[in-house]
């Protein structure tokens, strides 16, 4: 009896397992981030890197009027690109041309690792985009997103770095929804670390 208490146990041990990708959806494929990079916006931005350094106010000195002796203050956004690739829930069954996937929208949120994430006052509100584009059967697909609007630099708490040496740490979750071409829907999510303050420009 106890041996086959056991056996019971493990048994369910291992359909759980094997179910929690089964239950991620109708798909019988499941789409993953294989990389989630960033690059600031505005005069200084470089290659996309794991971490962002998020400037909330930059200091342009060109084209006329702006010059080194009257800079103009201006917002830009920030970039994220994501490579995305499709993965089989049976390993042994091939994804076909029904089972690429078309992503469509996007939603961000942030978060803090003190858990103080109230959106407008401990960290930027979240927000829906829209970017398109098709993850083949084999092979990866690279997207680029607005990862940081306008907008939320404009917004408490980032205004509020414009005239304060502080700096505020996040988190970005990023999660990618598509569809595979018979319509189940899919989705997987990624994330990426963010450091907003007014830093030093270049």
């Amino acid at each position: 009896m106890i041996r086959r208490l056991f056996t019971a146990v493990a048994l369910a041990a291992v359909t759980s397992a094997c179910g929690d990708a089964v239950r991620s959806g109708r798909s019988p494929v499941v789409l993953v981030v294989d990389a989630l990079t960033a690059s600031a916006g505005g005069v200084s931005a470089g290659t996309p890197s794991g971490t962002l350094r998020s400037d909330v106010l930059t200091n342009v000195t060109s084209p006329a009027p702006c010059t080194i002796a009257a800079p103009c203050p201006t917002i830009f956004n920030d970039t994220g690109q994501v490579v995305l690739h499709l993965a089989p829930k049976d390993v042994a069954i091939e994804p076909t041309s029904n089972n690429q996937v078309t992503i469509t929208r996007y939603h961000v949120t942030y978060r803090r690792a003190d858990a103080r994430n109230t959106p407008g006052v401990d960290v930027p509100f979240g927000f829906d985009g829209a970017v398109t584009g098709t993850v083949p059967p084999s092979g990866p697909v690279t997207l680029r997103f607005e990862l940081v609007r306008h907008v939320a630099k404009e917004e408490s708490p980032l205004a509020q770095l414009v005239v304060s040496p502080n700096i505020i740490n996040t988190i970005a979750d990023v999660t990618f929804y598509g569809t595979d071409l018979v319509g189940n829907a899919v989705s997987t999510t990624g994330s990426i670390s963010i450091e907003f303050g007014n830093f030093g420009d270049q």
